[in-house]
C-alpha cells in the first residue's frame, strides 16, 4: 500500500514558505507538452491523481512571470494517462505550439477534495520535522514520487540531506497550518538515508 499519501495536484517546485499567496492560491495540475491535432487542443502531462477532473474544468490559470492569467476551458478530457484541454484564445496548432512548456494551474477552491491523512505537496514543502521528543530534524525541501506506492521526503538537516520513504509508520503527525510534522525516531533509524550512510568503504 502507498505510504503517507500526498497528492501531485500541487505546485511541486521548491517553493519557500514565504511565498504564501502563490503557494496557497494556485495548485499545479499539469504541464503543456505539445499540441494535439490542428485545432488548438493541448496535450498535458497530468499532475493530478483524479484524471476525471480534467473533463470538469471550467477555467485554468497560466503563470506569466509573477502573475497568473485566467483562461476559460472550452473542453477537457483525459486519455492514456495524459490530459487534453481546449482553451480560449488557442484555436490552431501554431497557437498551441506557443503554449509548449507552460504550467497549468487551478485555484485552490477548485482543487480536488482531500481524503483524511492526505496533504497537497505544496503545503508540506517547508514544514519543519521534529522527532517525538521535540528534537528538530530538518526542513522538508522536496517530495519525490518515483512510483505509485510510496513518496520520498527530502529534508535539509544539519547533518546534510536526509531522504526517507513517506511511510505511515514513520509519521506521528502532520500539521500544515503550523508548518510542522513529527517523525518517529526509531523508524527513522531504520529507513532514513543520510549522505554519510551512502559512503562505500573498501575492504
Amino acid at each position: 500500500m502507498r505510504g503517507y499519501s500526498v497528492l501531485r495536484e500541487t505546485h511541486i517546485h521548491q517553493l519557500m514558505k514565504a511565498v504564501i499567496n502563490i503557494k496557497t492560491q494556485y495548485l499545479l495540475i499539469g504541464e503543456i507538452i505539445k499540441p494535439q491535432g490542428i485545432k488548438g487542443e493541448l496535450k498535458l502531462r497530468a499532475e493530478s491523481e483524479d484524471m476525471s477532473r480534467y473533463g470538469r474544468l471550467k477555467e485554468i490559470y497560466l503563470k506569466k512571470e509573477d502573475r497568473f492569467e485566467k483562461r476559460h476551458v472550452i473542453k477537457g478530457r483525459a486519455a492514456g494517462g495524459f490530459a487534453y484541454l481546449q482553451i480560449e484564445g488557442v484555436s490552431d496548432r501554431n497557437a498551441a505550439e506557443d503554449m509548449r512548456g507552460q504550467m497549468v494551474y487551478v485555484e485552490r477552491s477548485d482543487a480536488i477534495a482531500l481524503e483524511s491523512g492526505k496533504h497537497f505537496i505544496c503545503d508540506l514543502i517547508g514544514c519543519t520535522a521534529y522527532d517525538e521528543h521535540g528534537n528538530q530534524i530538518g526542513v522538508l525541501r522536496d517530495v519525490q514520487q518515483p512510483n505509485a506506492y510510496c513518496d520520498v521526503y527530502v529534508f535539509d538537516t544539519e547533518r546534510g540531506e536526509m531522504m526517507m520513504p513517506a511511510l505511515s509508520r514513520a509519521i506521528c503527525d502532520v500539521n500544515v497550518d503550523q508548518g510542522k510534522m513529527v517523525l518517529k525516531s526509531d523508524v527513522l533509524e531504520e529507513i532514513a538515508l543520510w549522505p554519510d550512510s551512502q559512503e562505500v568503504h573498501d575492504d
